[in-house]
């Protein structure tokens, strides 16, 4: 893993982030996680391939492992200020968010809310909307009940959520360390969490996106249908599309894939930014 260290966020409190300095001038790149999963889950498999190239940065959403905690609801908006205060910290500028899934919905607020600090936007495996459908909307439904009901029952019925929502499922495939990394989770914020990525629509704006952005397709997704993600990419105008095959999780699972084509996503947003 990548070198860890405590920041301050002002009025906020403090971060664990990971950082890789990378090449000389390298772009910074603020790599936004998905929904249930930590920085490290997401993209231990990329971390090296992206040292090699950029100035790197992660670290956990609201509510997810070392996290912010918070007793307001989960809101995306927040995480979007969230990776502004964290460049604010370690004094860049302006920073190219790269988002898989809820991050790709977290780095589109970026766009939106601090547009003079994004030099270009990377999305992988991630859509302008989530719940379309009407099942999609009602699974989101009852995540916002088991969020209520997290949010006011002690410490035991939050551990007994946390084993059938999630450790339950995944531990199998993601073995002890996976298993780890969730257990730290503040659930009633992940909860919330998954009612804010089923609200989650940028369709009315994505298409005022005017900084160079790469889209990152999994053409096997069975979470994301690569359908949606094929809308965002159209939407975007100039917008570039990489393709790979492989499900949601293709980011661990085909790495050998999914790596270099990050890398080459996200220069094509830097060269294009640079121009």
């Amino acid at each position: 893993m990548p070198p860890s260290r405590e920041i301050e966020l002002p009025g906020l409190g403090p971060l664990t982030i990971r950082e890789i300095a990378g090449p000389a001038g390298a772009p910074t790149i603020v790599l936004l996680h998905g929904w249930t999963a930590t920085a490290d889950l997401n993209w231990f498999a990329c971390y090296a391939a992206l040292g090699e190239h950029f100035h790197v940065v992660a670290y956990d959403h609201r509510g997810h492992g070392t996290g912010l905690r918070m007793r307001q609801p989960f809101r995306l908006e927040d995480c979007a200020d969230d990776a502004a205060a964290v460049a604010d910290a370690l004094g860049v500028d302006s920073f190219i968010p790269v988002g898989y899934s809820m991050g790709g919905t977290i780095a589109q607020l970026v766009w939106r809310r601090h547009r003079d600090r994004v030099d270009g936007l990377v999305l992988g495996a991630t859509a302008p909307y989530f719940a379309g459908r009407r099942p999609e909307r009602l699974s989101f439904v009852g995540l916002t009940g088991l969020a209520t009901i997290a949010r006011y029952t002690p410490a035991q019925a939050r551990a007994w959520i946390t084993d059938q929502v999630y450790l339950q499922r995944k531990s199998e495939q993601w073995g002890p360390w996976a298993a780890e990394q969730v257990a730290g989770h503040d659930w009633r914020m992940i909860l919330e969490a998954g009612r804010a990525i089923g609200e989650f629509s940028s369709t009315d704006w994505i298409s005022d996106v005017d900084v160079p952005t790469s889209v990152v397709v999994t053409t096997a997704d069975q979470v994301v249908p690569p359908r949606r993600q094929t809308k965002l990419w159209r939407w975007i105008p100039d917008a570039d599309v990489f393709r790979v095959h492989g499900n949601h999780d293709a980011v661990v699972s085909e790495a050998d894939l999914f790596a270099p084509q990050l890398v080459r996503a996200i220069h094509a947003t830097g060269r294009r930014h640079a121009r």
